[in-house]
């Protein structure tokens, strides 16, 4: 594939997998307890935080990459502490880019990890309460193993939609080359020059084994789980 692929797609290729890696791994312990409080807790503005978090799915990605650089970039309220506080720059960098694709997929991991936790009997989680386990003991020894299909399900959702992130991506970070071009950025940039179907063909099928290798990855890491999880 070295030979196929030229140094620009390579770059593409490789900086796509790891902001998706990134923005999947910064984002699941978030997702998971967000999950955890729509699925079983109560409380005031429960409506508010569920409309917040699926925001993004009905936004216009350009929409929430603005908003993005409105508050993360140089001269924004969080951008501009971190800059001057630490000399953290977000915007027109690849780690923005990764801050932008864990947004936009959020949601999806959540609604995934949501139906799982909904799925599980709330009984068992309170039969090991009555024990004296206290919460965080019951979620990693009873609720987290009984999820765990539903987790993978969420986090590949997540992988998946970060790898594919554009309209987000290319307003907040813009499409540097070898810096914060992914894959959809230099798709969109080969079709704008002559002689570019080329390179952008090779990337859409790039993106196609990317995505249905993830896929088939994580049908046998949930087939596993469930196996693990009923004991066959």
């Amino acid at each position: 594939m070295s030979d196929w692929l030229g140094p620009e797609e390579w770059q593409a290729l490789l900086l796509s997998l790891r902001v998706s890696f990134f923005a999947t791994l910064l984002s699941l312990p978030l997702g998971i307890l967000v999950a955890y409080a729509l699925a079983r807790w109560q409380f005031r503005g429960k409506q508010l935080l569920n409309m917040l978090v699926h925001l993004p799915l009905i936004l216009p990605p350009v929409v929430t990459g603005y908003l993005l650089l409105l508050t993360f970039g140089r001269q924004g309220a969080i951008g501009g502490w971190l800059y001057d506080s630490f000399g953290i720059m977000l915007a027109f960098r690849w780690t923005g880019a990764v801050l932008a694709a864990a947004i936009m997929a959020f949601p999806l991991m959540v609604r995934a990890l949501r139906l799982a936790i909904e799925a599980v009997d709330p009984k068992l989680e309170q039969a090991a309460a009555t024990l004296g386990a206290s919460r965080v003991w019951v979620f990693s020894s009873v609720t987290l193993p009984l999820i765990l299909p539903g987790l993978i399900a969420g986090a590949v959702l997540a992988f998946a939609k970060a790898m594919g992130e554009f309209g987000a991506t290319i307003t907040f970070v813009s499409n540097i080359p070898g810096q914060t071009q992914t894959l959809p950025s230099a798709i969109y940039a080969f079709l704008q020059v002559p002689g570019g179907e080329a390179p952008a063909l090779r990337l859409v099928l790039v993106s196609i084994a990317v995505a249905m290798g993830a896929l088939l990855v994580s049908e046998w890491l949930a087939r596993r789980a469930a196996q693990r999880i009923s004991g066959t």
